[in-house]
């Protein structure tokens, strides 16, 4: 007999009464929750990391006795806007259609049509500085980095770290309920932290952003660049030939942005966007840098005044706004050669499509914005330049950046004549292009000078659009408020509605040395907050107060800077004086006319320079820099003399390997060849525009200096043997000598091979670039292999000597060979 079966229905109708009481618990306890989660205040924002509300309540046995407890995290503001900042990199205020010049840049035109200009913005006039002062809201040297983070000095305000009482918009927005990321450069690494052990609490994460997709350095290759996910560098092989870093970050950008809103839609968001254009090096898309062929053929001096007429049509100068004169040291347009004229016409053309295809990949952002119906209230801020145009690559301008700002005697400079015949390299894979000051300078107009030279407007005016649809009602004016990169914190606080915290992980913060912009954003007329303000760069010095502006004459040139080796007396520079009130482009000194306003001034800069730790001013350049941060216990600023390398895969910064570009080296390398043979890099320094490698081709050992694209730039020493199966010591034995020097190859002790350096490289050249083991990452030192030149060996140890010793005799001597005209 078949045992009996429940009819569904009736099985159903047994267990509804418990089915009931447990839905009826489950939601008395979800009252419970909701109703005890209501109540709790929200923690307090001025002290960071927020710390919830203690526990109250009773804990028994059983759920039915026991409190429940959530706690409560603390919450952006309701209807708090995402904000988007963005900073351009040695972008002069002229530059962009946006405010005059001759670049289009459609993109920034449409924000700034739905939002204001602003004409008398400023930033400190180099790149480190101001994106500190950008980040913390502070002054530069008030929080560390009085220069660029590479040039460090032992002195508080140039230390190149930013402090903890200083935390960044990106820490203070993450621990009041924002998404923090940031895509593009970053210059506020020490050179000393960019390395594999660390500290890492300089870097992008450790500064309050929960994703970084970048580089840490001054710049980097765009087409082969040395970028972090994070901490982590990125593998860069089997990047498309098409592949540029402009458009690879604003991919990123998006593609977290789709994250970040699928996973918490309506969630407040923070991007930070720093591409690394249009520093050098000038690269860009051959079919971009056409469009502006021919464009620039009338030169720097006709452009400034097109741009001027441009400017005062369009109201981003006021009428009668005069052009500062060009200074002597800068050549005028018609003194220069056909040649010259030819190439340094195609050196505007690779930065105008630069900037351009920039302006491409910021419109995609903007546009993916709108799509997804979060345009409207999204904040965005765009800087247009850290500092003035980059006057860095002189009269000239060059092919290599690096080398030229590391070179002696002018021994990196390229014939123009070659140039000229060989024009479509300039913006190509092989160039790592500056542009001449001339350039800069135009990109500057009406204001005198460029970077670097913070005493004067065309070092520190750049443009600002701010546009932001939901709370900000005028529509394309332009605003003239007095107004620096330290308010972008305080405004961005404003109009989120969040204070700034008086502690940030018990660490009581400095006082912001900013003033909110939200007032302008509805009142073109309301005064600005903002009296006084000091520059300083390099004793570049300049100090506004109510409409005056008093200043240093420069004495040292951008493109020498690096060069200058003795620091000169900084308290007899000259000064100037203007009242830029009545005089925009501070054409007319004052200084003669006025002595007791200009000594005033001068006090003022003096109270100023004290109280942000600005003392003392010193105008050296980059190894005097390094030398004395050698000097100071601690200072974890100092290159070893021999180093162990224990495998393949190691990527070093500079600063953690031996000088090898600065002195005699020596190089041996334990390794095993396999049956068949081996090929690819033992080790690697550097890039094909100023680097070493040392590597198997074919099986023979073969090494490459690189100081390329200059012709002749490369040298390689090649075995006449290919290396056999087995166990093998190779070593590489570099004697200086003049400008190259001798190289020698030995394997297990014997020589197989000596040959002449024609030009050394003095610098590891490339934003970025690392001693690699095993590979030669980023942009390869040669040609000689591809993908990287993966090691298909096998490498026990590496061993790196540099010699100080044979240095300085070598120096000697050629001192002595100079002496007697025997080079």
């Amino acid at each position: 007999m078949s045992p009996a079966v429940d009819h569904p229905a009736a099985c159903f109708s047994r267990r509804i009464p418990a089915l009931l009481g447990r839905v009826a618990a489950m939601l008395a306890v979800f009252a419970q929750c909701t109703h005890l989660a209501a109540a709790p205040e929200p923690p307090a924002r001025t002290a960071l990391p927020a710390v919830p509300a203690a526990f109250e309540g009773e804990l028994t046995p059983t759920e039915d006795g026991s409190t429940p407890y959530v706690p409560v995290r603390l919450q952006a503001p309701e209807g708090a806007p995402n904000v988007i900042l963005v900073l351009t990199d040695d972008v002069g205020f002229a530059a962009a259609s946006t405010f005059g010049g001759p670049v289009p840049t459609p993109n920034l035109d449409t924000l700034a049509e739905r939002g204001l200009r602003y004409n008398q913005f400023h930033t400190t006039g180099i790149c480190s500085p101001t994106r500190a002062a950008l980040l913390t809201g502070r002054n530069h040297h008030a929080v560390g980095v009085g220069m660029l983070a590479d040039l460090g000095s032992p002195y508080p305000g140039y230390t190149s770290r930013i402090p903890h009482s200083a935390a960044t918009i990106a820490r203070i927005l993450r621990d009041n309920g924002y998404n923090t990321a940031m895509f593009g450069k970053d210059h506020n690494v020490p050179s000393a932290d960019r390395s594999p052990a660390g500290p890492f609490e300089q870097w992008p994460t450790a500064r309050g952003f929960e994703h970084f997709y970048g580089f840490v350095a001054g710049d980097t290759n765009q087409w082969n660049p040395a970028l972090f996910d994070g901490i982590t560098p990125v593998d860069g092989r089997g990047r498309p030939d098409n592949y540029i870093l402009d458009r690879d970050l604003i991919d990123n950008a998006i593609a977290w942005l789709h994250n970040q809103q699928g996973a918490a839609p309506g969630k407040p968001f923070f991007m930070y966007y720093a591409p690394g254009s249009a520093h050098a090096p000038l690269q860009a898309p051959a079919e971009w840098i056409a469009r502006f062929r021919g464009q620039f053929d009338d030169g720097w001096d006709v452009e400034r005044e097109r741009i001027l007429a441009r400017q005062v049509a369009m109201g981003i100068v006021p009428e009668g706004t005069r052009l500062a004169p060009r200074p002597k040291e800068i050549a005028a347009w018609d003194s220069l050669s056909a040649d010259e004229k030819i190439v340094y016409a195609r050196y505007m053309e690779v930065f105008a499509g630069m900037l351009a295809f920039q302006d491409a990949q910021f419109g995609r952002l903007m546009r993916e914005l709108e799509r997804m119906g979060i345009a409207d209230n999204t904040l965005v801020m765009f800087i247009e330049g850290d500092n003035g145009g980059s006057g860095e690559g002189g009269n000239h301008g060059t092919l290599n950046e690096l080398a030229h700002l590391s070179s002696v005697d002018g021994e990196f400079k390229v014939e123009t004549s070659w140039l000229a015949q060989h024009l479509d390299i300039l913006g190509g894979r092989d160039t790592y292009l500056g542009f001449p000051v001339g350039w800069a300078f135009a990109t500057t107009t009406p204001f005198p000078w460029v970077k670097q030279i913070a005493s004067h407007l065309g070092g520190v005016r750049n443009g600002l659009v701010v546009s932001w649809p939901d709370g900000i009602a005028p529509r394309g004016e332009v605003r003239s408020q007095y107004h620096h990169v330290i308010d972008i914190l305080p405004t961005v606080l404003d109009a989120t509605g969040i204070p700034a915290p008086a502690t940030v992980d018990g660490v009581a913060q400095q006082q912001l040395d900013g003033a909110s912009m939200a007032y302008s954003f509805g009142d073109g007329d309301a005064p600005s907050p903002r009296h006084t303000q000091y520059y300083e760069i390099l004793a570049n010095r300049g100090i506004y107060h109510d409409g005056w502006l008093a200043n240093t004459t420069p004495r040292n040139m951008p493109w020498d800077i690096a060069q200058v080796r003795e620091g000169s007396n900084t308290g007899t520079y000259e000064w100037e004086l203007y009242n830029i009130a009545e005089d925009f482009s501070q054409t007319n000194n004052l200084a003669a006319a006025e002595p007791q306003r200009l000594a005033q001034m001068q006090q003022r800069f003096d109270e100023e320079a004290r109280k942000y730790q600005v003392y003392p001013i010193h105008d050296t350049g980059g190894m005097e820099r390094a030398q004395k941060m050698m000097k100071v216990p601690g200072a974890n600023f100092e290159f070893t003399m021999k180093k162990s390398l224990w495998g393949p895969d190691i990527h070093l910064s500079m600063f953690a390997a031996p000088p090898i570009f600065m002195m005699p080296f020596s190089v041996e390398a334990q390794i095993t060849v396999p049956e068949g043979g081996a090929d690819g890099v033992m080790l690697a320094a550097g890039s094909f525009f100023g680097g070493w490698s040392f590597y198997l081709e074919d099986g023979v050992p073969a090494a490459t200096a690189a100081v390329s694209p200059l012709p002749g730039g490369s040298s390689t020493i090649l075995a006449d043997r290919e290396l056999p199966a087995g166990a093998h010591t190779v070593g590489y034995e570099f004697n200086t000598e003049g400008r190259g020097g001798e190289l020698r190859i030995t394997v297990d002790g014997e020589e197989w091979a000596r040959g002449t350096v024609t030009q050394r490289p003095r610098i590891m050249a490339g934003g970025g670039e690392t001693v690699d083991t095993g590979r030669d990452s980023n942009t390869p030192v040669t040609r000689a292999y591809g993908d990287e030149g993966l090691f298909t060996g096998e490498i026990h140890r590496i061993d790196i000597a540099a010699s100080p010793v044979k240095y300085l005799w070598n120096s000697v001597v050629d001192k002595v060979k100079s002496g007697l005209g025997l080079e």
